[in-house]
């Protein structure tokens, strides 16, 4: 069964999340939703996870500390040991500041890397906007509507009861 993409441009930030609001009380599987600034409440009204990235940032983090503590401890006590004045090969203390910066390298390329990873976002992609004006001064949302058994202007009529101010339809996939 193919798609239908219902567009809905709105004015204000109250008509765009009660449309919101409206479209996950009607079970309407809300694609995106697009604003000019950051509105808070849009991710709780759509249901958005918390994000994973702090995990990778933290395991990230976790294998760069290894790294260096063990390649340190490998060239300073294992592969070429030098007694110097009787101290120890495996000086912990003198490892901190290299495994610290190993740490903090290898957690944010990790982090980088997720959330590029995340996005799709690549070097070369096509953007596929829906709208030419998007998030410039007006709010948009984007529904999907598989359901056949829904009446043919249900989700057009949601949009005027909410104020929208430019609506549109497109089959397929996601624009």
């Amino acid at each position: 069964m193919s798609s239908r993409f219902h567009y809905a441009k709105f004015e204000s930030e109250q008509d765009f999340l009660q449309a919101a609001r409206s479209c996950r009380s009607h079970n309407l599987k809300v694609v995106e939703a697009y604003s000019p600034y950051p509105v808070h409440e849009i991710g709780e009204i759509l249901g958005i996870s918390r994000s994973k990235l702090p995990f990778v940032t933290l395991a990230g983090g976790t294998f760069g500390l290894g790294l260096a503590m063990f390649f340190q401890y490998w060239t300073s006590a294992v592969d070429w040991p030098i007694n110097v004045g009787g101290k120890p090969f495996d000086s912990l203390p003198a490892f901190m500041p290299v495994a610290f910066e190993m740490l903090v390298l290898c957690a944010g390329l990790g982090t980088v890397a997720a959330l590029f990873w995340r996005s799709r976002l690549y070097p070369g992609k096509n953007r596929k906007v829906p709208h030419p004006r998007i998030s410039d001064d007006r709010f948009l949302l984007m529904v999907e509507v598989q359901d056949a058994s829904l009446p043919p202007g249900f989700v057009e009529g949601l949009w005027q009861q909410h104020h929208a101010v430019e609506a549109w339809t497109r089959a397929g996939e996601v624009q």
